[in-house]
This record gives structure tokens, sequence and C-alpha cells, in this order.
């Protein structure tokens, strides 16, 4: 098992801690609104984990199903919904088979979840993450818009593929399946360094709590990119 794969099947908790510490400055849903109109629109979203999107969209969107391969990620989940009052759909399952109808949503998401498949399936990546995005087009309506985000590298005050890999799977988006990349910050925000080390250590390590010690980041740099197509079944 993997350092996420760790992180996503046992520490759910300590997860959307992190990521209710993120984008300060609330850059992602005006992003998402420039890709697309997201008020009444059916979404799915992949690989939801603790419910980052649905709880920033839960206002906007007329349905929503959310995804996950994780059954700890979804527990933390569900706990997070009945925080809000939401009444969207929870589902467990993988991305390379969905077990719905065809051209049934609008907007198909999936946030920081198919980069995993870069580094997991190190030897037929390409194979493995076209099955993902051929299963989202399938279950996307004809002029449904596919939305994908991935990190632009936490800690860095300049945006870049943090590894080797994920800049090849990056470009491979754009190149091979024509999606189109914006990128924006998402800034970590922390009541002060002990706060900040306390959430992010057991996520990126010891490398990253030296660097906020060194930098004093209360406010942790990072980037996203957002990637989208319209192209449904």
């Amino acid at each position: 098992m993997t350092h996420y794969q760790q992180i996503y099947s046992h520490r759910a908790a300590d997860y959307h801690r992190l990521i209710a510490a993120e984008d300060k400055h609330g850059h992602l849903l005006p992003a998402l609104e420039k890709v697309t109109s997201l008020r009444g629109k059916r979404i799915l979203d992949l690989g939801t984990g603790t419910g980052r999107l649905p709880l920033l969209l839960a206002h906007q969107a007329a349905s929503m199903i959310c995804m996950d391969l994780y059954d700890n990620m979804l527990r933390e989940h569900q706990r997070q919904r009945a925080q809000v009052g939401g009444g969207w759909s929870l589902l467990q399952g993988d991305m390379q088979m969905l077990p719905l109808r065809d051209a049934s949503f609008d907007i198909v998401t999936a946030g920081w979840a198919i980069g995993h498949s870069r580094t997991w399936y190190a030897d037929n990546w390409r194979v493995v993450i076209a099955q993902i995005l051929q299963e989202m087009q399938r279950v996307a309506t004809t002029d449904g818009v596919l939305i994908i985000m991935e990190t632009l590298t936490t800690g860095s005050l300049k945006p870049a593929p943090p590894t080797r890999e994920l800049a090849e799977y990056y470009a491979w988006l754009e190149s091979e399946w024509g999606f189109r990349r914006q990128v924006i910050r998402t800034d970590y925000h922390f009541a002060d360094i002990a706060d900040a080390v306390a959430k992010t250590e057991f996520f990126f390590g010891e490398q990253m709590t030296q660097a906020i010690e060194q930098n004093q980041w209360v406010q942790l740099p990072e980037w996203t990119g957002v990637w989208s197509r319209v192209g449904g079944g």
C-alpha cells in the first residue's frame, strides 16, 4: 500500500482537516464557473474523497452523485455532508468502470484523483487513464463538460508539475485528449506555524515541515491545474 493509499484507507479525518484549510482566497469555484455554468446541472464527482468539491458545489448543482474507491473516505464524507444538511448521493466504486448510465451527467469532475494512476500503474498508465477518461465521456451528455483538477505543487512560489511523471501525464491530457488548462492559487491557511505543521506533515512529509518552519508559512503556497474539455457520449 502506497503512502497515499494508506492515508485514504485509514486517515480520512486527518485528510479532511487538511483540505478544510485549502483555497484560502476562494479561487477554485470561479475557475470552475469560468469553464461552464454549474447552476442547475447534474454533476458526477469522481474520487470525491471527504467532500471537497461537493461541499463547494452543493448550492449550485441540481443533483450530485459522488464516488470514491475508499470506504473510509466515504464515511468521513458522509459526516461532512450531514453537518451541512446535504442531500447528494454517495457511491463506492472504481473510476475505470462506472456503474452509471450513458449520458447521465452535464458535468463530470475528478479532483486530485486520476494523477495517482500515473504512478500506481507506471507500466500502463496511459491505458488505465484512457479507460477512466472514456468512462467520464460515456456518462456525460453529448455537450457535457469534463473537468480534472490536479496539483501543480505545494510549497512553491511558482506553478509546476511536482514530478516528471505528472508533467508527462499533464502534457498527454492536453496533446492527446484536448484538455485545456487553467492555473490557480489554492493556498492553505493555518492558525499558526504549529497548526500548519500538525495538519500537513502526515500528508506532505518532513521536508514540507522544514519549509514551513524556515519560511514561517502560515499561508502555505499551493498551485492547482484545472483541465477541461467538452465531450461526452
